[in-house]
């Protein structure tokens, strides 16, 4: 059973923001496999379902991105899904919009989302899905990724999150490793 965590901030504030295209992803999955609607529980909202044979629930905590990792923990203790068996969706400045990078383990780049559920979960021993968002131009980075996307990144947006489920889809019925081989060859942006 794998735990699949995307990264947001709930409410319709932030629903186009860059922040969060940990849930807007997560959303496009659970609509590509037919899951049922996300009920409350875990301080956020989560579904259970099947994909190849390969039990998954998908989370998206409810308690803004800084304390995510409140309520992962509370998932992952109650299904009793291993760390390694984690996988967290969420926006990378560091890479191009349009870019999708998987990996296993490693820092948090100061992406406090990550470091919650590092903090919260017991270690950095988990799969990430990097959903690039880009850095701005000018200002501050807080800004930007909790500002909307732009005209041209809302309109390959679509496209974009159909790659990163098509990613998420290969990390949990073929394994991190499998997908990384595929999708981290898919460079940048759109």
């Amino acid at each position: 059973m794998y735990l699949v965590a995307g990264l947001g901030n709930p409410g319709a504030k932030y629903a186009r923001n860059r922040h969060n295209a940990g849930f807007m992803v997560i959303d496009r999955f659970a609509i590509e496999h037919g899951a049922a609607a996300f009920r409350e529980r875990f301080q956020g909202g989560f579904v259970k379902l099947s994909v190849s044979g390969t039990d998954v629930v998908l989370i998206k905590p409810g308690t803004f991105m800084n304390l995510s990792g409140r309520s992962v923990q509370q998932a992952l203790h109650f299904f009793k899904v291993a760390l390694s068996d984690l996988v967290v969706v969420y926006d990378e400045i560091d890479l191009p919009f349009g870019t999708l990078k998987i990996k296993r383990g490693g820092g948090t780049a100061g992406h406090r989302g990550v470091a919650s559920i590092v903090e919260n979960c017991g270690g950095q021993d988990f799969c990430r899905l990097r959903v690039g968002v880009g850095r701005p131009l000018s200002g501050a980075v807080e800004h930007h990724v909790l500002s909307d996307f732009s005209a041209a990144e809302s309109q390959a947006l679509p496209t974009v999150l159909e790659r990163a489920s098509a990613a998420l889809t290969d990390i949990v019925v073929r394994g991190a490793q499998a997908a990384m081989n595929v999708h981290n060859q898919k460079t940048g942006s759109l």
